[in-house]
């Protein structure tokens, strides 16, 4: 057994992922995650409407992780319109080690309330942009 500390995701994080899931938007959003050391929980960062992964970049730091649900509006070559939702665990390399610690041991637990099939890794800000996940949502 590793002792990798799992932090805890109390209901108002899970009331609103789920709420994020289910909305009925046509923008690009973002609900960001992150981990309160101290109380070793998951909250809330920041929810952000009509929003790009390049305008992402401004917001999130640069030396902590996140965890950032994603939904991108996206125009297929036959014209279809969908809008994908994501997962993207952002973990910049320089960032404290207890900290990456902390939210290594908590995604899985978080990818499992978040329950989607995208699922990607950052490690530098700078490669988190539009072009990066439509790349990866076409494969």
């Amino acid at each position: 057994m590793s002792n990798v500390t799992v932090c805890d995701i109390d209901d108002t994080v899970k009331d609103a992922i789920r709420q994020f899931r289910f909305r009925k938007t046509e923008k690009s959003s973002a609900l960001i995650l992150k981990v309160d050391r101290q109380a070793q929980k998951i909250c809330i960062d920041h929810l952000m409407d009509d929003v790009s992964l390049d305008e992402l970049q401004d917001v999130l730091p640069g030396h902590q992780p996140r965890y950032l649900i994603y939904t991108c509006k996206m125009v297929h070559t036959d014209g279809r319109i969908s809008f994908p939702m994501c997962f993207i665990y952002v973990t910049p390399r320089d960032c404290q080690t207890d900290l990456q610690i902390m939210y290594a041991g908590t995604k899985l637990a978080i990818q499992k309330e978040v329950n989607l099939s995208l699922v990607y890794e950052v490690r530098e800000l700078d490669e988190l942009t539009d072009e990066w996940l439509i790349t990866k949502l076409q494969k």
